[in-house]
């Protein structure tokens, strides 16, 4: 069985390198894959801090600039989240990072970690390509971001927190259109490919450890289930 986990780089580096959480993650991770020897793990990796950071740089010293460049200056600060966390998982992972979803590589070991392939969209994508791959149907989304709600409760008050929501309305929150850095809770892109799918993703804050032991196990959880509400 593959559980496949988006963890955002907010979590992983919302400035500095969270290195306490990093180490209580792994240990979560691993108590979830010693009670079954069928389980497998993949993680998508996000940039976070040093995205934002070298982004913001660069509109600084670009002016407009291209979406391009800041897509792959975005790319690059997954490649390094996630090398960091392959590392932490060394004993689990044998393969490399994968940067390429649709490439050959072997899936031998109990986790599978992966980074931002090419410019277009976040690694939300990525995180559907591979669970479409491994016929997975369900993806865990990571974030800052403890449920998805109504609207952008920055700009609306009325806005409240939802337990599901069906794709359509979520595609209406999120829109069509993919900007580098882009805040959603999962991104348009991915979005449309998830709902073509007919997958199942939930949202869930990544710091509240506890929470994501209960989602692992499919028990009483804190978030929003995005798309069919049973897999």
């Amino acid at each position: 069985m593959i559980t496949i986990i988006s963890l955002g780089g907010s979590i992983v580096a919302p400035d500095d390198i969270d290195i306490p959480y990093l180490r209580a993650f792994a240990a979560v991770l691993r108590e979830f894959l010693t009670e079954s020897p069928e389980r497998k793990v993949i993680l998508i990796i996000g940039g976070g801090g040093p995205a934002r950071r070298y982004q913001h740089a660069y509109r600084e010293l670009m002016g407009a600039g291209s979406s391009e460049d800041q897509d792959w200056i975005g790319i690059m600060a997954t490649r390094l989240n996630a090398e960091l966390v392959r590392s932490l998982f060394a004993a689990e992972c044998a393969t490399p990072v994968v940067t390429d979803p649709t490439a050959e590589f072997d899936f031998s070991g109990r986790v599978l970690v992966a980074a931002g392939w090419k410019p277009g969209f976040s690694t939300d994508f990525d995180a559907v390509m591979l669970a479409e791959r491994f016929g997975a149907s369900r993806i865990v989304n990571l974030s800052n971001i403890d449920k998805v709600y109504s609207a952008d409760p920055r700009q609306d008050p009325d806005a409240v927190p939802l337990d599901t929501i069906d794709w359509d309305k979520f595609r209406e929150l999120v829109g069509t259109t993919w900007t580098p850095g882009k805040n959603t809770p999962f991104d348009p892109i991915a979005t449309r490919k998830a709902s073509e799918l007919n997958l199942q993703v939930i949202a869930a804050g990544g710091r509240d450890l506890p929470n994501l032991e209960r989602l692992l196990r499919s028990r009483e959880f804190h978030g929003t289930i995005i798309g069919r509400s049973s897999v």
